[in-house]
């Protein structure tokens, strides 16, 4: 039973699944026990599985005897990429290469290795069904390889050019057998991989090379042909002979050129020195001349004897004449001598004047040649390129052939990869692992046990509610989640009497002679006048802030419909206030609701109605309603003492909580709270004397101190039947 509308918007009630599932508390764990005993169980029988593993770096490698230079050219190479280590990965797992080790273990007298041999049961069924191809249909190399595949792994460690190859098997030597075989296998046929390659290059580089002999031969004697027949001879390996010619030319032309410029100056400074009489013995063509040295010499002496004679001898001695006449005959030689240095260096300067004209004629001559050659030269470059380029392949053949030819041998070609972990035999099993598989069986049992109660749940309706249900709904009903098991409360049977209701506040410690002296004052009140009205009753509840009410109507109707005005009134003062109709013939229901087949408190004690469902609006206010139910009253009193919690909660959530009982006694309203801390309307539309001071003396006597008396005429009634 939901008590959901189909065309309402519902909501998943969390709390009522979490009471579904713990109600259910002992069936989940009994289920979940036996999960976990099959699971234990299952794993005790299995056979026991190993699982070993070598790991192999994939490196470039050369052999030892490789020079320094050839090791150095390895290292600057680029690593192994990741496609190569993938295509190292899927080397490994290469039916070829698993046909080798599966001969060489002779895994195929295993009976391990072929289970299609002695397949069980139900793979003869499934066979038979179709629903399987027969494995026997395949070769039994086949079955042989995908029994191999099927418990072989060869992955990337990632981060890293390592490649892990593990293996499972029943046999632990053969767990650590298998992924050894197949790393050495894998070794020796990229190691013979590299000698077919080696190999190979050998038988190719033979004939390539004597051909390119040949044409080196022919290119280079071409460019010598070429040479003789067009003049270009070397002179120092890189220069022509009419390139050289040249260059001596210029050269000589121009020191030639700079004897010329030097001779003319040489004879400008001496005619200078002639033509002003300067002394020319500072000139160094001059003074490099021996005769000029030895006139010198004379002249100096002779200009001695002069000055020592002039000291003794008169001018006119014939001694100083004659002295004077040997020194002018001295400087007239000196004059001459240097008139000759001065004609030498001018035949000098015409000498490199005519030197200098015939190596111009020369140059001409030889750059016409030189022009010549150029042109010459471009055909010889042409051929000289092509030599050039024979001759470099061929060298760079002869380098690769030794290379290939050194490495013929089986220990000279190292596979580019090597064991860094070898796979050792394994002491424990790898699978059943007893306790991993016993705790995942046993949660996961517990999980879809709960799930299943949920499910079971939320397909009944009983864990959907509405979406609309207002916020005091809620809070009231999250409360109730934390403080209530699952719910059962009784109602209290009433008689129905409309009538109009009236109020009297009554003291709860006033004793019997008090109350029946007010009950006589009351009476003798005007109605407008009467402090025991549902209008004083809801201001005096509006001051005391009591969070509980509970409403007895010892007459039956017409006392529950004062306690539905007194809740209107009080809705209207702008207090949040929600009346549980606990009445045997749910009147107020049926003053208050808009539909009378609403989920009530009968329907949440028996647990078949959500908390939040059981919430409605009054029609004719702001107040809230829990209505009467329609479950069975007998069935929901069974759980009557755990209503208490239900109150507990809704105080919490709402100003107060009026409880309409009906013609309930002091037994019976004990039952609803633990706490004699609240408010009891007795609601009395006529005060009899003999039914107040009874409930009065009765109430007191359980520890009930505050006891309020609502009493009027038949206003209350009108009222309610304008409204309704």
């Amino acid at each position: 039973m939901s008590g959901v509308a189909r065309d309402q918007d519902v909501d998943i009630d969390l709390g009522q699944l979490v009471r579904a599932v713990w109600a259910r508390r002992l069936r989940i764990l009994a289920i979940t026990l036996a999960g976990a005993g099959i699971a234990f169980t299952g794993a005790k029988i299995m056979s026991p599985q190993y699982r070993s593993e070598t790991r192999i770096l994939i490196e470039p490698r050369a052999p030892a005897f490789a020079s320094t230079q050839q090791v150095n050219d390895a290292g600057a190479g680029p690593l192994m990429d990741e496609l190569n280590i993938a295509s190292q990965v899927q080397l490994l797992q290469s039916a070829d290469l698993l046909k080798k080790v599966i001969n060489d273990l002779k895994l195929y007298n295993l009976p391990e290795f072929d289970d299609a041999a002695n397949g069980s049961a139900m793979s003869s069924i499934m066979v038979k069904l179709h629903l399987k191809k027969n494995p026997m249909e395949n070769p039994p190399e086949e079955r042989v390889i995908d029994a191999v595949v099927e418990r072989l792994q060869v992955y990337q460690v990632p981060g890293s050019r390592v490649i892990g190859i593990s293996f499972t098997s029943k046999d632990p030597k053969l767990a650590a057998a298998i992924p050894n075989a197949m790393a050495n296998v894998y070794l020796s046929t990229q190691s013979g991989a590299k000698l077919d390659s080696n190999s190979e290059a050998t038988r190719w580089l033979e004939p390539e090379i004597e051909g390119l002999r040949r044409k080196v031969s022919e290119a280079e004697k071409k460019v010598a042909e070429y040479r003789t027949s067009h003049g270009l001879l070397q002179t120092n390996g890189t220069t022509t002979f009419p390139a050289q010619q040249l260059n001596d030319i210029s050269a000589e032309l121009t020191r030639v050129r700079g004897d010329k410029a030097n001779a003319e100056a040489r004879a400008q400074a001496v005619r200078n020195a002639l033509s002003s009489g300067e002394a020319s013995d500072t000139l160094p063509d001059i003074m490099s001349s021996q005769a000029i040295q030895r006139l010198k010499a004379t002249e100096s002496g002779l200009q001695s004897q002069i000055s020592d004679l002039q000291t003794s001898l008169l001018n006119n001695h014939p001694r100083l004449k004659s002295l004077r006449a040997q020194l002018a005959d001295i400087r007239t030689q000196i004059r001459q001598e240097t008139q000759k240095i001065l004609t030498s260096i001018e035949n000098e300067s015409k000498v490199a004047d005519l030197r200098a004209s015939e190596l111009e004629r020369q140059s001409d001559t030889v750059q016409a040649n030189s022009a010549r050659a150029g042109e010459d030269e471009v055909g010889l470059n042409a051929l000289e390129r092509e030599a050039t380029a024979q001759r470099q392949l061929l060298e760079t053949y002869l380098v690769r052939y030794r290379e290939a030819a050194s490495r013929a041998d089986s220990n000279s070609s190292p596979a580019d990869a090597r064991i860094v972990s070898k796979a050792i035999e394994p002491v424990d099993p790898y699978f059943p692992k007893v306790v991993p598989i016993v705790v995942v069986a046993a949660v996961a049992t517990l999980i879809l046990s709960a799930i299943v109660t949920m499910l079971a749940e939320l397909f009944s309706g009983r864990a959907l509610r509405p979406v609309d249900a207002s916020p005091e709904t809620i809070e009231a009903e999250t409360l109730v989640e934390e403080r209530v098991a699952p719910p059962a409360a009784p109602v209290v049977a009433a008689v129905r009497k409309p009538i109009q209701p009236s109020m009297l506040a009554i003291v709860g410690d006033e004793d019997e002679k008090d109350a029946i002296e007010d009950t006589e004052a009351a009476e003798e009140l005007p109605e407008d006048d009467n402090e025991f009205s549902v209008a004083s009753v809801a201001d005096y509840l509006t001051g005391s802030r009591a969070p509980l009410a509970i409403a007895i109507s010892p007459t039956g109707d017409n006392g529950s419909a004062a306690t539905v005005l007194l809740t209107r009134m009080l809705a209207d003062a702008g207090r949040r206030v929600i009346l549980i109709d606990m009445t045997g013939s749910g009147y107020p229901t049926e003053l208050m609701a808009e539909d009378q087949a609403a989920l009530g408190v009968t329907d949440l004690l028996c647990g078949e109605a959500a908390f939040g469902d059981t919430i409605h609006s009054d029609r004719l206010s702001d107040a809230h309603l829990i209505p009467q139910g329609q479950s069975d009253v007998r069935r929901a009193m069974r759980g009557v003492d755990r209503l208490s919690l239900l109150l507990d909660a809704l105080a919490a959530a709402y100003d107060l909580v009026v409880v309409e009982c009906g013609s309930a006694d002091v037994a019976g309203v004990s039952r609803l709270t633990r706490s004699r801390d609240v408010e009891i309307i007795l609601s009395l539309p006529e005060i009899e004397e003999t039914i107040f001071v009874t409930l009065m003396t009765d109430f007191q006597a359980a520890g009930y101190e505050r006891v309020v008396l609502m009493s009027g005429g038949e206003g209350a009634e009108q009222t309610l039947g304008k409204a309704a």
